[in-house]
């Protein structure tokens, strides 16, 4: 009996993982009606990850928090065997906004702190930070301040919210975060390096998305600089310059600054999910995303499943709204099969809508190819 695992990530905007991985699933049954089919749906740290994880069995936290520009916004956490996965754009997400100079200014965290605050006064034990998709660039500030923290200028006075507010700061009281901490172990799940400042931090690389152009990502720049040395006075150590730290528009320093771990988004979720397991005695493994593209090579989830499946000698196909991959590429991957559904689409907006026929359709053509050769 040929062995399937199924193992995709998000398709942005059209499927969640899990939605994906049940229309590629009909695909191989079309296909090979006799397969033994796992699901493990994958996830790297960004947005989606909660689905993923309420997949695997987690308990599913509502509530209703402070957004990215104060409006309140619907958040929820994940919550497995004693650990608290807050995912922080559930709270601060870049699809609550629309991106312009004044947004990427004044975009903040506290919601985030205020999800970390609930979860810790609910008994968890350990807390793994989620930090892509992000609306702020506010190094984490308003998190800290939910949670307790001063956030203050010369004068000792609070700065307000917003990554240009740090223009102001100088100083950070830490202490209180540091008691409600005490004894919880924290991690932040991104497979991106960024440091905090500098052309590759995170102003520069992540603030245009945000709305920031050449002025605001320079002025956030400089702000995130000072409220490195702010951290500092607070009795932090340095992050300025640990990979990662610019993650999530650097929410991830300020959870770094307070002792926090830095782990690989993927490997985290995929031990959760069991694909290391599932992968043991496959014939075949088909993963995807949205968009398959240079930054898939890159800690995303395809490149993490085609680590895993390239030891084993299990063959990758790989399922994407889009490939922007070429050959080279893909066979970097280990890719031996691939399909795009804007291919197979008349337009970018019917393979949105009919995501999951058109990968059920794709699905079953790349395992029907497969099994031919």
């Amino acid at each position: 009996m040929t062995r399937v695992v199924i193992a995709p990530d998000k398709f942005k905007g059209s499927l969640t993982a899990v939605e994906a991985a049940e229309a590629i699933a009909l695909g191989v049954r079309d296909a090979l009606p006799d397969a033994e089919i796992v699901t493990c749906p994958v996830a790297d740290g960004g947005e989606g990850t909660l689905d993923v994880l309420e997949a695997a069995g987690a308990r599913i936290v509502r509530m209703t928090v402070r957004g990215p520009l104060d409006e309140p916004v619907q958040a929820r956490y994940a919550v497995l065997d004693g650990t608290a996965y807050i995912e922080s754009a559930r709270a601060c997400g870049i699809e609550f906004v629309e991106p312009s100079p004044a947004v990427a200014l004044a975009a903040h965290t506290w919601g985030v702190g205020e999800l970390l605050a609930d979860a810790l006064v609910h008994g968890a034990k350990r807390l793994v930070l989620t930090v892509g998709g992000t609306a702020s660039t506010d190094g984490g500030a308003g998190m800290l301040g939910a949670l307790g923290a001063g956030v203050l200028d010369a004068f000792g006075a609070p700065v307000g919210l917003g990554g240009g507010t740090l223009a102001r700061v100088a100083s950070t009281e830490l202490a209180p975060v540091r008691e409600r901490l005490d004894g919880v172990r924290v991690a932040v799940a991104t497979d991106v390096t960024n440091p905090l400042l500098g052309p590759d931090g995170a102003a520069a690389v992540f603030g245009p998305q945000k709305g920031a152009g050449p002025a605001e990502v320079a002025l956030l720049d400089d702000a995130l600089g000072r409220w490195a040395h702010a951290l500092q006075v607070g009795g932090a150590p340095d992050v300025t310059r640990v990979p990662g730290s610019g993650a999530g528009g650097g929410v991830a320093a300020a959870a770094i600054a307070l002792g926090a771990s830095v782990e690989s988004g993927f490997d985290l979720i995929a031990a959760l999910t069991g694909v290391d397991e599932a992968l043991a005695g496959a014939d075949l493994v088909i993963t995807g995303e949205g968009s398959l593209d240079e930054q898939s090579l890159n800690g995303k989830a395809p490149a993490g499943i085609a680590d895993r499946a390239r030891p084993r000698g299990v063959p990758l196909l790989a399922l994407a709204g889009r490939i922007q991959l070429d050959a080279a590429g893909l066979a970097r991957l280990g890719v031996v099969g691939s399909s795009a559904l804007i291919d197979h689409a008349p337009s970018l907006d019917h393979a949105r809508s009919h995501a999951a026929e058109l990968l059920r359709e794709r699905a079953a053509e790349l395992v029907r190819a497969w099994r031919a050769r």
